[in-house]
């Protein structure tokens, strides 16, 4: 188990000799560097003062300093500030005064590089460009990935208990499923079933693929899709997963709503037969990415359905929900030991039954270990 100390130590080592400054926002690379979680997104901005200014600020021979708006620390999420270097900014303070001392204070210098997280605001590279004249930017995420890829004992384990809230708050869902909900019943309920786990919420946008003869796929149309009242015969596809201390899961399971026709159930065997074969294939050391790809997009090739799969095997999976790599056709990547994949094969059809599963995969020598595993049988509401 790698202490948030010791990440930050290597990661400075990571960026010797690439970056002169680094600067991390409140985000997915900051959980990772020190604990301050992040909190769920806005769909609107809450903008405060010196709020491009919140995260770490950090150099290859100098300890991360921490810049945070009073705001952020008297009514944001601060946890995971303890043992660092915290400047508070208070309201009427002036942001840019703040980081030109930080910079001085670090040695950084014109033409500097200066390395920021891919989900930097661009506010923040404005300021600085200002600051620093002739700064390049590099990719702060890209440096951090080497470490981020590979999961420890205690990042594994963390997304095993995320796997089992999931699974518990389905368990509470298919308990209270009934036929003629709306799709918008459902989602609501996995979204308060999450957080009645202990889930900071859904670890990203709930989803819902449901299809049948009177049922057309309706993907990302969520107000067309929500009030739909859910009629036998439809398979009700679940795409939904929690947070457990800074950590993404990612989780889809199949329910027939109505007693399933002969399709219904072979559809379902059939992706539980493609995952299956993933999760065998993905020996660490052994294969690459777009193999274990391959060989479950096989199973469903040969029983005449492969247009019906209509997107990659999967992704890595951890601090974030989609990471790379990716098990896709063209991702040469090496499957090593500890990266955690999801591996969720689906048949989609319109018009038609369709049906996905999807579980979080630890890549193993001997093949991948699930963090989830009930659920594999076509449940059924009446």
């Amino acid at each position: 188990m790698a202490s948030y100390q010791e990440r930050m130590a290597k990661y400075r080592e990571v960026i010797a000799g690439k970056a002169d400054l680094v600067f991390v926002p409140i985000g997915t690379d900051l959980d990772y560097l020190t604990g301050l979680h992040r909190d769920i997104p806005n769909y609107g901005r809450n903008l405060h003062p010196g709020m491009w200014l919140e995260g770490a600020w950090l150099s290859p021979d100098h300890d991360p300093i921490l810049t945070l708006p009073r705001m952020t620390v008297e009514f944001g999420s601060a946890g995971g500030i303890e043992g660092h270097d915290v400047r508070v900014l208070g309201d009427w303070d002036d942001p840019v005064d703040m980081v030109r001392g930080i910079l001085k204070e670090l040695g950084i210098k014109d033409d500097a590089t200066i390395a920021t997280s891919d989900d930097a605001e661009a506010e923040s590279l404005m300021e600085l460009q200002k600051l620093v004249p002739g700064a390049r930017f590099v990719s702060a995420t890209d440096m951090l990935r080497t470490l981020r890829v590979i999961k420890d004992a205690d990042e594994i384990e963390k997304m095993r208990q995320a796997g089992a809230m999931t699974e518990a708050a389905f368990a509470e869902v298919v308990k209270n499923l009934k036929i003629g909900m709306t799709e918008l019943d459902v989602s609501s309920e996995v979204d308060y079933q999450l957080k009645k786990q202990g889930s900071l919420g859904p670890s990203f946008t709930t989803s819902l693929y449901n299809t049948g003869p009177n049922h057309p796929i309706l993907f990302g149309r969520k107000l067309q899709s929500w009030p739909r009242v859910l009629t036998a015969p439809v398979s009700v596809l679940f795409d939904f997963g929690a947070i457990h201390d800074g950590m993404c899961y990612d989780f889809g399971r199949t329910v027939s709503f109505g007693e399933p026709n002969a399709e219904q159930i072979k559809v379902h065997k059939l992706i539980i037969e493609s995952q299956h074969a993933g999760i065998a294939a993905l020996k660490a050391g052994a294969t690459t990415c777009e193999a274990v790809d391959k060989v479950a997009r096989d199973v469903i090739a040969d029983a005449g359905y492969g247009d019906k799969f209509r997107h990659r095997l999967g992704h890595a999976i951890g601090w974030d929900v989609h990471e790379p790599p990716f098990l896709t056709a063209g991702d040469e990547t090496p499957v090593e030991e500890g990266m955690i994949f999801t591996i969720e094969p689906s048949i989609f059809q319109e018009g038609d039954f369709s049906a996905r599963v999807e579980d979080c995969i630890v890549a193993r020598p001997g093949g991948g270990e699930a963090l989830t595993s009930g659920w594999q049988d076509l449940t059924v509401v009446e």
